[in-house]
């Protein structure tokens, strides 16, 4: 390193240390902006389709190349900081993600929107690993470490929510080209302030785990991408089966590989550890009922009460508070209450209100039926996250403290692709068996997709009981 780049580094590391609260604010936006492209352009894809002349099934493929690249190269993306640095990695991968949003905005074709969708995705799977490594690294004391994964779990809760709601305002108000031009203005930003309030963590010298990396990286994405075709055609389709299948015979290669190799692209001792093993179920079941619920709520408010995309998104407005607030006020109850409490809480809460909108019907008003729960999933959604994010981010080593935060990113997409395709498939079978009009139809799909996902959670409340209270 040259003595300029070394003072440089210095510099960024004493603008950390005395700057935590901005080091915070910069790798949360990194965040939040990875999130929302997950969700903000839902809402734009009748305007897209009218724009680029996507055929009704190509236009699903917008979300789908972003999910695909993002869900697949993760592992690859948290060892990436580990071996190279967290600020780098992080700094590498929003460059990809802002000179592909720009790309995007500017799109003529279909292909080239695919194109630079996935170039998303990759940009993300590099970037979102760091965000809670540096979070881990960054603030070693435990009550404020608390605080910070509770910012941290508020994002990531409440992420759905108000991509739904800027991608409404967007595509309203301006086109639907601003759902990506608005990340390059806010890359920029990031990129300006990350070397100079973002300290470099430590390399870790070693090499890639090539076989790893490739079976991670293929299994991953026959996984999602079995997952996204099951919820398009079911789970009898024979691409789904055949994705599923190679899916699992790349993964049981993956793990035979990670058992024996050196420096594993993910250390398998992180999941000897009982209580962070449950944790990962946790998030598994969270994130398939809570995905499935933002996208059922949008097709009911749209398509069975007549609401505006504008109106969609805002209806969501608290839900996206409440995880917010909830968060913020879990993270101070930790030191107190212990993750198993927070969890199992944050659960229950879920679990009601998915078995409240399952009463929906047709005629339901938003004050009357919806506001409720919404409230009271916003609520347990804040709590849960705080309690399980705890959980998973405790005792990594710096180390390995990348690859963590990219096998929990790992557990947020897989659960989120899973959920939807089990719930499609419900939503489908109960639409199909139920008599009346298409808006009675249409209801009795959604509720019954919500009592699933009530399910779901409900699982995840004996998961949490079964695992030993951990106060700090």
């Amino acid at each position: 390193m040259t003595e300029q780049n070394t003072r440089v580094a210095e510099a960024g590391a004493s603008s950390s240390q005395r700057h935590p609260g901005l080091m915070l604010t910069i790798v949360l936006i990194c965040q939040t902006m990875f999130i929302l492209d997950t969700n903000v352009v839902n809402i734009a894809l009748p305007d897209i389709q009218r724009d680029l002349g996507f055929s009704p099934t190509g236009l699903s493929w917008v979300l789908n190349a972003y999910t695909l690249a993002f869900g697949g190269l993760l592992l690859l993306g948290g060892r990436v900081g580990d071996i190279l640095g967290q600020r780098r990695a992080l700094v590498a991968g929003v460059v990809v993600f802002t000179a592909a949003s720009l790309a995007g905005g500017l799109a003529t074709s279909a292909g080239m929107l695919l194109a630079a969708r996935a170039a998303q995705g990759i940009g993300a799977a590099v970037a979102a690993p760091t965000v809670l490594a540096l979070i881990t690294v960054g603030f070693p004391e435990p009550a404020r470490r608390a605080r910070a994964l509770g910012a941290y779990a508020a994002v990531a809760g409440s992420g759905a929510a108000i991509g739904l709601i800027a991608g409404g305002m967007l595509t309203d108000w301006i086109s639907w080209r601003w759902v990506l031009f608005i990340n390059v203005p806010i890359g920029i930003v990031l990129l300006i302030l990350a070397p100079l309030f973002i300290a470099e963590t430590d390399r870790h010298p070693g090499r890639f785990d090539l076989a790893g990396s490739l079976t991670s990286t293929l299994g991953m994405t026959a996984l999602v991408y079995g997952f996204i075709r099951a919820a398009e055609e079911g789970f009898g389709g024979a691409v789904t089966l055949g994705a599923l299948g190679a899916a699992v015979v790349l993964l049981v290669l993956f793990v035979t590989i990670e058992s024996r190799a050196r420096q594993p692209i993910v250390p398998l001792r992180l999941f000897t550890d009982r209580i962070r093993a449950t944790g990962y179920l946790v998030l598994l079941f969270v994130l398939a009922a809570g995905n499935g619920m933002f996208f059922f709520l949008t097709q009911f408010l749209q398509q069975v009460r007549g609401y505006s995309p504008l109106q969609a998104g805002f209806a969501f407005v608290p839900l996206a508070v409440l995880i917010l607030v909830s968060s913020g006020v879990a993270a101070r109850l930790l030191p107190r209450l212990g993750t198993t409490t927070l969890i199992a809480t944050g659960s229950a809460a879920i679990s009601a209100a998915l078995l409240w909108m399952a009463q929906l019907t047709p005629q339901a008003g938003y004050a009357t039926a919806l506001l409720g729960p919404m409230v009271i999933a916003g609520l347990g959604m804040g709590v849960l996250l705080v309690g399980v994010t705890t959980v998973l981010s405790s005792g990594i080593s710096a180390e390995h403290a990348g690859a963590a935060s990219g096998l929990l990113n790992v557990m947020q997409q897989i659960g989120g692709a899973l959920g939807l395709a089990i719930l499609v498939t419900v939503y489908g079978a109960a639409a199909h068996a139920s008599r009346g009009t298409a808006h009675e139809v249409l209801t009795e799909g959604v509720t019954t997709a919500f009592t699933v996902g009530a399910a779901f959670t409900a699982f995840t409340i004996l998961l949490a009981l079964s695992m030993k209270t951990r106060r700090r």
